[in-house]
């Protein structure tokens, strides 16, 4: 996103002016030295072998698809199309698409210009600890005046936060329960999202990397656990998956109100591979948390993760659905 800017977007009868805010530093995230095996993103060189021949066709040529971290970012921005495309064909808004800080140095801080045309935001947090990204106290002001604007929803998504122990072992055993190796034994996402929330008042931390289980054929998700119950407004109304992403995260809740936060939905842990959370006694984690509006927040809050805005893990159908549903209330 340049200096320049669009125009803003006109509220019309109930069709919700959706935008997704990446709160990362794309500088910061593809210029990680390469030698660094911890905490930064695969090239795009390193999917391409670790995955052959998936990606060949699109990005096996460097003379048209970039080959180094900023190529797997760039991957990222193709992925997130499959949701602005459809959402904004139903909406009949665009889905813009702002970078904290984009790939020419450009920044954009949460504002209330910046927040005065949206009604769902939808932030992801995929940037790296390390690179030190953060809300200022202004933004954080701006957000919650704007939660206490009717009708709006912050859908917050920190992504996983793997190898966080200082034991070594325990970290290898992490590592082998996702089975990813793309990922090093320490990559620890979500700086800007746990921030954000820690200055909205959120009691609740992304943690792990755990390997959803799937179904009886290996190949899909593995259901859901939905307290239908809870879900008022009908967030996962037919919605039986999320995705088989390898690493995702459990959202902990920090706090002992159970009218705090609400969890619609746990996910089925790969019991077959051992981790902490595992020999805890955990067969599922929390995928999808809501805190419904309160006396000092008109807006509704979701948590859930980084990779629900995209079909690369699969889930595609379910995930379109949970899409329409975010995209319709």
């Amino acid at each position: 996103m340049s200096k320049m800017t669009a125009e803003p977007r006109k509220k019309e009868g109930n069709r919700r002016r959706i935008s997704m805010y990446i709160s990362w530093s794309y500088p910061a995230e593809s210029n990680r030295e390469l030698y660094e095996l911890n905490n930064r993103y695969s090239t795009m060189w390193e999917v391409r072998r670790s995955r052959y021949p998936q990606y060949e066709a699109m990005a096996g040529n460097p003379d048209t698809f970039k080959q180094g971290i900023d190529g797997t970012l760039e991957l990222f921005m193709r992925d997130w199309q499959d949701f602005r495309v459809p959402m904004s064909e139903l909406t009949g808004h665009p889905v813009p698409l702002v970078q904290r800080i984009d790939h020419g140095g450009y920044s954009s801080a949460l504002t209330d210009q910046l927040l005065s045309d949206i009604d769902t935001l939808i932030l992801i947090s995929l940037d790296h600890q390390l690179t030190h990204q953060a809300p200022t106290q202004e933004e954080i002001d701006a957000v919650q005046k704007w939660l206490r604007r009717d009708g709006t929803c912050l859908i917050l998504c920190p992504h996983h936060e793997v190898g966080a122990s200082e034991d070594a072992a325990v970290r290898e055993i992490e590592f082998k329960h996702h089975g990813d190796g793309l990922v090093g034994r320490e990559q620890r996402f979500g700086g800007f999202g746990r921030a954000l929330m820690k200055g909205l008042g959120i009691p609740v931390e992304n943690k792990f990397g755990l390997n959803p289980a799937r179904d009886a054929e290996g190949r899909r998700p593995a259901p859901l656990s939905v307290a239908k119950d809870l879900d008022e407004p009908g967030w996962l109304q037919g919605v039986p998956t999320f995705n088989v992403h390898p690493h995702l995260p459990h959202f902990a809740i920090t706090t002992t109100d159970q009218n705090a936060v609400k969890v619609l939905a746990r996910q089925p842990i790969n019991t077959a591979r051992p981790h902490p959370f595992v020999e805890a006694g955990n067969k599922e984690f929390n995928a999808l948390l809501w805190l419904p509006p309160n006396g000092k927040r008109a807006g509704d809050v979701l948590i859930g993760d980084a990779t629900l805005w995209a079909y690369t893990f699969g889930g595609r159908s379910s995930l379109t659905r949970f899409w329409q549903n975010i995209a319709t209330m």
